[in-house]
């Protein structure tokens, strides 16, 4: 369970200072979902520039120079690959054709090891499964629609990925975890959740945005520097039934229905997790796919789940 967060000022209608501000607080509100380490990736001075720490935001002064109007972030809750060593955290650096780019996951990857045997990808020191997203564009001659469809579809997992081109255009790659934008007059806000982006909006006096966006599962969405849209889709691969993918689920825990509350105590209980540590995980704000990705990690589920029991 981690988290992406950005900015893209469009209009250049925000000052350094308020960008500043808008990115740390968008940080801060996404540590909900994870504190082991904090990135962030933009353009400056022709180059593509990543500052990312093992750290939770908080203990982060992120700062990008003037001039910077397309930022793209990530908050970290550790699954894959130690968060001390930098090189684990996102956002990833990658190159296509001569171009940079820059890649964010949320979520998790099932056939990373699978992938690296079957394309024959280059040995890495990164350990993180979600680098294998970075592995595969970079086997591409240009990052497109074309080339974030292959990848999409290759890769197995719950994923959400962002990534952020050598034109300062950001990418949503939709998978089945959540992404959610809020829309101003002339800029935009993204985080992995609407209550996250209510959160810093309240923090930020903002008020409420002119247009929320969350795009589809399956949905590939890049907006430009100038705020332009362009959309195209990829069809998700899946190696096991997903049983609550066919109903997708946007609310609060108190809104999911009794069929699938009793389906997914019964499949976490014959993976060894207990009914109090899902429902540790519900009243946490953690949605059925992100208990399905924690039940893939017994050892972090019940880290987590320890905490929050002993919280409560």
């Amino acid at each position: 369970m981690c988290s992406v967060f950005g900015l893209i000022d469009h209009q250049n209608k925000l000052t350094t200072r308020e960008k500043n501000r808008f990115i740390n607080t968008l940080a801060r509100e996404c540590e909900v979902r994870g504190t082991d380490a904090t990135g962030i990736a933009y353009h400056f001075g022709g180059r593509l520039r990543i500052f990312k720490r093992p750290l939770p935001a908080h203990k982060l002064r992120l700062r990008v120079p003037n001039g910077v109007n397309v930022i793209m972030g990530h908050t970290r809750m550790t699954t894959q690959g130690n968060e001390k060593f930098n090189q684990n955290n996102h956002p990833f650096a990658g190159s296509i054709g001569g171009n940079t780019f820059a890649l964010a996951h949320n979520g998790i990857l099932w056939n990373d090891k699978l992938l690296r045997e079957t394309e024959h990808l280059p040995q890495t020191s990164v350990e993180t499964d979600s680098y294998v997203a970075v592995q595969l564009l970079e086997k591409q001659t240009v990052l497109d629609s074309a080339s974030l469809q292959a990848m999409a579809e290759e890769v197995e997992g719950s994923f959400v990925f962002t990534v952020l081109d050598h034109e300062d255009a950001i990418w949503f790659v939709k998978g089945d975890n959540p992404l959610c934008l809020f829309h101003y007059d002339g800029f935009t806000l993204y985080a992995s959740t609407q209550e996250i982006l209510v959160q810093a909006a309240k923090r930020l006096r903002l008020g409420k945005p002119e247009s929320v966006q969350q795009p589809e599962e399956g949905e590939i969405l890049r907006i430009d520097k100038l705020g332009n849209q362009t959309a195209d889709s990829f069809i998700p691969r899946t190696s096991c039934a997903h049983w609550w993918r066919y109903s997708p689920y946007y609310g609060y825990p108190w809104d999911v229905d009794d069929s699938l509350h009793d389906e997914l105590l019964a499949t976490a209980k014959a993976m060894g997790v207990s009914e109090d540590e899902v429902q540790a995980l519900l009243d946490y704000g953690c949605d059925p796919d992100e208990i399905e990705e924690l039940l893939y990690d017994p050892a972090m589920l019940h880290e987590m789940t320890g905490e929050l029991l002993y919280a409560y």
